[in-house]
């Protein structure tokens, strides 16, 4: 794929990383398996996943530097669902290298999953009084029921981000904003910064692996299930678009946040179904 048109779409990914609370693997991932199927690669899905977990590290990485820039960071929840979603990564891993984690499960369960979420974002959201204020890490204490839940929101964060080469947000955006009454700007942004910690853990694991060795000379940039040439170029302007998402998104009212994600979803599952087509 040519260098500009793969800057092109780490611009347009941040943007929606940064817009969304994402990480952007929604949008990295397809991509990335469309462009390693068609390049032979015998089995694309780990490539994609491990090279779409490094892209969306460096969205979330830019997203979260402008929560803190604009005093929207709570930095507490975000690494409590963070370490715990680096835990659910590891776990998802498991299943991600496994022989029988084929195309024919992939496809269908990235579009169920995006099918899914899109649902859930399309719900009418709650929401609670919160002031936008940057807060720092307490002192330990005993976890709290709310922090309990965190804490499971991020394992399965986690645990789909090895699955499906995302950051998470897209489960953990609506189960902090519908099931635990989170209000969606907060849950954003403790959805940005948990992924920073959990695309990292998971890139680093993918790139750690052994990929097969008839796929070694076929991507000769690579670290383990990370295609240097492709990352690249994605991004370094994925760093520029996630901070323009953010901006975007405080402009935003929380309808069309929710309806322009549900609509981006929906296709996104679509175009991976066609794939079996």
């Amino acid at each position: 794929m040519d260098i500009g048109i793969l800057a092109l779409f780490g611009l347009l990914a941040g943007i929606a990383a940064g817009f969304f609370g994402i990480g952007g693997g929604i949008l990295f991932t397809p991509a990335f398996f469309i462009l390693f199927q068609e390049a032979g690669v015998q089995d694309p899905i780990p490539w994609a996943i491990g090279s779409s977990l490094f892209c969306t590290f460096t969205a979330s990485l830019s997203s979260t530097w402008q929560q803190y820039r604009s005093s929207n960071l709570y930095l507490r929840e975000g690494a409590l669902v963070g370490v715990f979603g680096m835990g659910g990564v590891w776990m998802g891993k498991q299943i991600t290298l496994s022989p029988l984690y084929s195309e024919d499960i992939f496809i269908p369960f990235f579009a169920i999953l995006m099918a899914i979420v899109a649902v859930l974002f399309y719900m009418k959201p709650e929401s609670e009084s919160t002031p936008s204020v940057i807060e720092g890490v307490q002192s330990a204490k005993r976890l709290s029921s709310k922090d309990a839940k965190m804490g499971l929101t991020g394992s399965l964060g986690g645990f789909l981000a090895a699955l499906a080469g995302i950051g998470g947000g897209v489960a953990m955006v609506p189960l902090m904003n519908l099931a635990q009454g989170v209000h969606l700007t907060r849950a954003v942004s403790i959805s940005s910064s948990a992924i920073v910690l959990i695309s990292f853990s998971g890139a680093l694991q993918f790139a750690l692996a052994t990929p097969l060795p008839q796929d070694q000379g076929l991507l000769q940039w690579s670290l383990g299930y990370i295609d240097g040439a492709t990352i690249l170029p994605v991004s370094v302007l994925t760093w520029i678009g996630g901070g323009i998402g953010v901006r975007l998104g405080k402009q935003a009212s929380v309808r069309v946040t929710s309806l322009g994600f549900a609509l981006l979803t929906v296709i996104v599952a679509v175009t991976m179904i066609s794939r079996l087509l």
